[in-house]
């Protein structure tokens, strides 16, 4: 896969994986974060106060002329910084969130979108929804075989390819295409892999080529895409696969069927046994962290207008600061794990702990400007997050309603925090103490992940 679409990717995506660092002694108190940098915000405040659909609108414009290479959520974090800054650069032009500046990156953007004859339309043979770059994949013709179904695009000279693929149920599990797509080969280095229960990600690279795969499970069978080109096309095509995995709908119409089953006629193309998959559990809204007997804290917009329980339990709502962002819950036979520790200067580099249907899942994440960057999955809203130290930096304060997935990967993005020392005054006002351990209690991510797991619980409202 291209080096900057593999960045995208591994830049935290693997939610629920704890960032390897060495183990040593435990570490000092770290210093103070860095002064907020004023470029940054002031393009943050200017983008921010765009509406959602001219903020995406830059962002993929941005895509386009080359100088964004992330994914197109609406929300401000450094890469929109630095494709802003680039763009600027590039192009010698003036303060690019100015009216002028905006307009003139979406008309470059647009140029570019048409220079390519990007077009996003439905595949009637796999009955995906996705974009293609009509210009460079000229040719267009059936995948051969009854199965998969699809569609198969190149360019002229036969250096680059899009596949889309369909299984029809029965045909085709994730498991094997993953073990298939994964498995080791001389001459081919798998570069990310990435493996969920209703998806799978994988790209890879050879001596003179890239790939990108992505499969989607769902009620009408698999479906996916893959890319592959000449390695020396990347600089052309990496921005393409970008706007092409943005612009992936694996089944566009929920229940949908695939494709027609292949007659009895047809030859066989084995694939490990179907395997039946019960029904996810459903996720919770929000997560909540035990933080003294029978008390629970979750951030304010997960309570709103709410009766709440926790970990499937009747609760009740004790207080709600929305200014500040936090509620505190009570709900019986709760008891804390572990007691909770609150530096007022936490480590840079984090984790995030949140509840998922499926436990809870670690994040890798960042703080800048009083904001947390981290690739989390819905029910992300009040999730804590520590340093290596054990200590809270703060509490995720909102996630946003509707979450965006590239290829079917959550990527990073920037979310409110609620800082530590507010944490630890709410709690003071409401009777739960907290403190400084100083050099003692865990040290490494790993060690805090393991000592703060057990007091993460689900936040839902009672119906």
């Amino acid at each position: 896969m291209p080096h900057r679409i593999g960045c995208l990717l591994l830049a935290g995506l693997a939610a629920g994986a704890v960032p390897a660092r060495a183990q040593g002694p435990a570490a000092p108190r770290p210093p103070a974060q860095a002064a907020p940098d004023p470029a940054f915000e002031a393009a943050r405040i200017a983008f921010e106060a765009l509406p959602e659909a001219e903020r995406k609108g830059l962002q993929d414009a941005l895509v386009w002329t080359g100088d964004y290479n992330s994914v197109v959520t609406g929300t401000f974090g450094r890469r929109s910084f630095e494709g802003l800054n680039a763009y600027r650069t590039r192009t010698g032009g003036g303060a690019p969130l100015t009216p002028a500046g905006r307009a003139a990156i979406l008309a470059a953007g647009e140029a570019a979108r048409k220079a390519a004859r990007f077009a996003v339309k439905p595949d009637p043979a796999s009955g995906v929804v996705l974009g293609v770059p009509e210009r460079l994949l000229s040719r267009r013709s059936p995948l051969p075989g009854p199965v998969p179904a699809g569609t198969r695009w190149q360019s002229a000279d036969g250096r680059a390819t899009l596949e889309t693929r369909a299984f029809p149920p029965g045909t085709a599990d994730l498991d094997a295409l993953f073990e298939r797509a994964t498995a080791p080969l001389p001459e081919r280095k798998v570069t990310y892999k990435l493996k969920r229960p209703d998806f799978v990600v994988v790209t890879a690279e050879t001596a003179t080529g890239r790939s990108y795969i992505r499969y989607a499970a769902g009620p009408g069978g698999v479906r996916g895409f893959t890319v592959g080109y000449d390695r020396a096309l990347a600089a052309e095509i990496d921005r393409l696969v970008i706007a092409v995995a943005n612009s992936f709908v694996p089944f566009p119409e929920a229940g949908a069927p695939v494709a027609a089953a292949p007659p009895a006629s047809a030859p066989a193309q084995p694939l490990a046994a179907p395997r039946i998959t019960p029904a996810a559990a459903a996720a919770p809204a929000a997560t909540g962290i035990v933080v003294g007997p029978n008390r629970v804290l979750t951030a304010a917009s997960s309570v709103e207008g709410c009766t709440p329980r926790v970990a499937g339990k009747p609760a009740r709502l004790l207080r709600s600061d929305p200014a500040v962002g936090l509620a505190l819950i009570e709900v019986a036979g709760v008891a804390a794990p572990v007691a909770l520790a609150v530096r007022t200067e936490p480590g840079a580099d984090l984790i995030v702990l949140a509840a998922g249907a499926e436990g809870v899942t670690v994040a890798p994440a960042s703080t800048e400007a009083g904001r947390l960057t981290a690739p989390l999955q819905p029910g992300a809203s009040g999730a804590p997050a520590f340093d290596r130290t054990g200590h809270l930096a703060g509490l995720v304060a909102r996630y946003p309603t509707a979450p965006l997935r590239v290829a079917g990967v959550v990527p990073p993005l920037t979310f409110p925090m609620v800082p530590a020392q507010q944490v630890a005054a709410f709690l003071g006002a409401n009777g739960v103490v907290t403190g400084d351990r100083g050099a003692g209690g865990p040290s490494g991510f790993g060690a805090v992940a393991g000592a703060v797991r057990g007091a993460i619980v689900g936040v839902a409202c009672a119906p």
